[in-house]
């Protein structure tokens, strides 16, 4: 099993996330960093057996980069502000005894109490159960043999998730596991529940309609709320955290927020252009 984590200027998130992984002995993690951050020095030198992989910004880029690392028969990307539940390697291990799908990913989950994230929830529910849609943050995972075969990611600067999604409902059915990833609302609560949820649904439909996502891209980062990743995220990296203790590795570092554009691809992984599909809905889980 392996684990890929796309960042940019989120060494807070990063650091806290690796806290909560299992020991390096039984699971592969790899940590797909974008820029130079110099805040990730101190990640480094707290965790041990990380494999580290410096890369172009865009989140596509990133997971590819992550991914032909990766030696695991399943990879599964996750997100610097999400938390894997306790069961999730019971679940994984589940598909792939019973041979149940080539992909899956688990239940959306805000880390908050307000009712706004109930009902954001309830939509994201909605959205995997009717549209077979899930998320990047919903912590995909896939046969890796799958995603070779596939090309991975394209570099798109947003919806790559969505993107790749849709092309592996060709290849077989999506497991939807019962149990719930958290997400952090951060992001949710700066914007506003209402508009962040609004910019993310008109941002789906529209690349669902067939418009660029790099035209979306130059969309969505000309909201001044989002624009302003970069810095709240840099600022934030620089706060004094206090990790586990570990040896350095002695590769390199990574970060996750929103990217401003997708920027060049890495080599050696390109995309191919396969059509979009979608999954098969009998059996299905949610």
């Amino acid at each position: 099993m392996s684990i890929v984590i796309p960042v940019w200027r989120d060494s807070v998130a990063l650091g806290e996330l690796l806290a909560t992984l299992p020991d390096r002995d039984l699971v592969e993690v790899i940590v797909a960093h974008a820029g130079a951050d110099a805040t990730l020095d101190e990640v480094r030198a707290a965790f041990g057996g990380i494999r580290w992989a410096d890369c172009a910004v865009g989140r596509g880029v990133q997971l590819n980069r992550g991914a032909a690392l990766a030696r695991g028969r399943w990879i599964l990307f996750l997100h610097a502000d999400s938390r894997l539940p306790a069961a999730w390697r019971d679940e994984i291990d589940a598909v792939e005894r019973e041979g149940l799908a080539v992909a899956g990913c688990f239940r959306f989950q805000l880390d908050s109490r307000a009712p706004a994230a109930r009902l954001i929830e309830r939509g994201v529910a909605w959205r995997v159960r009717w549209l077979r849609l899930p998320y990047g943050d919903q912590a995909l995972f896939v046969r890796r043999d799958v995603f070779e075969a596939l090309g991975g990611f394209r570099p798109y600067p947003v919806m790559e998730d969505v993107d790749l999604v849709r092309r592996l409902g060709r290849r077989g059915r999506l497991w939807v596991s019962a149990v719930p990833v958290t997400v952090s609302p951060r992001r949710w609560e700066r914007d506003g529940w209402l508009r962040r949820s609004a910019a993310n649904l008109g941002l789906l439909t529209l690349f669902l309609c067939g418009v660029s996502p790099h035209r979306l891209a130059r969309w969505y980062y000309r909201q001044p709320e989002w624009r302003q990743d970069a810095r709240s995220d840099d600022r934030a990296g620089r706060r004094a955290v206090r990790w586990r203790a570990g040896p350095l590795d002695d590769t390199k570092p990574a970060d996750e927020a929103s990217y401003p554009s997708a920027g060049p691809t890495c080599r050696g992984h390109q995309a191919d252009a396969i059509p979009s599909g979608r999954f098969k809905q009998r059996g299905d889980r949610c």
